[in-house]
């Protein structure tokens, strides 16, 4: 389960992660009393990601410009949930913006360094600019180092980004979590770092053993995210059909819907899981939301085949494959499997989709053509 921001900053403090200077703001009327000083922001704190191009991050100058945005907030529902509490911070200046998180690789069982030099609100999650760095020994700053290097960065800039990173990882691995993640993280001309954002996801099996994370857990009601708060309901749409659809992205997900209704199919449902930054900013791993999709689209017991078509960037094809075969063998009924997959090493991908008796195709026409013809 995700923690919210002001709780993963807690965090951050711990481990001398730089933050701001914030304050908590319950109503908005606890702004007449900020201890901050202007200009400041105004920060929704809810799970979902994309608050920023939801209205739910605002700048204020004074008190009167300042209360007026948090009213707006606190009645602002972003994917559906309404924010219990703000965070008011001070305003930064960055002269550039990273992105980096740890995440647990649960297919390599590795830890993987994630990085990109261009962070914040329009932060493109692209094979290219994405850096990804396996942590398969025992961690040392070398792969803090490695990372830096592979985002392009230079001079001070590689020591600064270097140790939040080892910091992050010291706290992924003390506090048994799933995902921490900095989005962004400013750096000035003089070298100085901040964490602007903080996104942390808590193991739940590890609970027992950190007294801490399960306060902050109980500081809400938190509950595990269903499919109906994973996947907003535009996404993920039921028929009466035998054939499941599950895309990345909403073109390609109604092109494929579009071309099954075309070819007289009768979809069960379609589901778009959402472009791959949906994926790192709303949901921890996206091979775990990529099984949660699986379950959600194969839950009615009338489908009988179900159409892949996803384009992969940061994941791999290969761990896409991985999951998919996973998923099928486990599955207590048996269903026909059509998988298109665009992306890096799909060769070896539509190796083991093959061996595992999952139809591989090259071209969206012929994988609708198929699947509808399965059913």
């Amino acid at each position: 389960m995700d923690l919210l921001e002001y709780q993963a900053k807690e965090l951050f403090r711990e481990m001398d992660i730089p933050v701001l200077p914030s304050q908590k703001i319950h109503c908005p009327q606890d702004l007449k009393g900020l201890k901050i000083p202007y200009p400041i922001v105004l920060k929704s704190q809810v799970r979902a990601g994309g608050r920023g191009k939801a209205g739910g991050i605002r700048f204020a100058t004074n008190t009167i410009d300042a209360i007026a945005a948090a009213q707006a907030i606190f009645h602002l529902p972003i994917q559906g949930e309404l924010p219990e509490i703000l965070l008011a911070e001070a305003k930064y200046n960055a002269s550039q913006e990273f992105y980096l998180a740890i995440l647990l690789d649960r297919t390599a069982r590795r830890p993987v360094l994630l990085g990109s030099p261009y962070g914040g609100v329009e932060v493109a999650f692209t094979q290219d600019k994405m850096q990804r760095v396996v942590v398969d020994e025992e961690f040392s700053p070398f792969y803090a180092r490695r990372l830096a290097l592979k985002m392009g960065l230079s001079g001070e800039a590689i020591e600064a980004v270097s140790r939040v990173i080892k910091r992050m990882y010291r706290l992924f691995v003390q506090k048994d979590l799933d995902l921490v993640e900095i989005n962004p993280l400013g750096i000035r001309d003089n070298g100085e770092v901040m964490a602007l954002d903080g996104k942390v996801t808590v193991n739940n099996e590890a609970l027992n053993r950190h007294y801490n994370l399960t306060r902050l857990l109980q500081e809400r009601n938190f509950e595990q995210p269903d499919e109906s708060s994973v996947f907003p309901a535009h996404d993920f749409v039921e028929f009466d059909g035998k054939l499941a659809i599950l895309c990345n992205g909403a073109g390609l997900t109604m092109a494929t819907f579009d071309l099954v209704c075309e070819a007289k199919g009768k979809p069960a449902n379609f589901l778009n899981l959402g472009s791959e930054q949906a994926w790192y900013g709303t949901h921890a791993d996206p091979l775990e939301r990529l099984r949660l999709g699986l379950d959600a689209v194969t839950r009615s017991p009338q489908v009988s085949v179900v159409l892949v078509n996803l384009i992969a960037g940061v994941t791999r094809c290969q761990d896409i494959a991985t999951t998919l075969v996973e998923f099928s063998d486990g599955l207590d009924r048996p269903c026909k499997w059509i998988v298109r997959l665009v992306g890096g090493d799909l060769v070896t991908a539509e190796k083991t989709l093959k061996q595992a008796n999952l139809t591989t195709v090259k071209s969206l026409d012929e994988a609708v053509s198929l699947a509808v013809k399965a059913v």
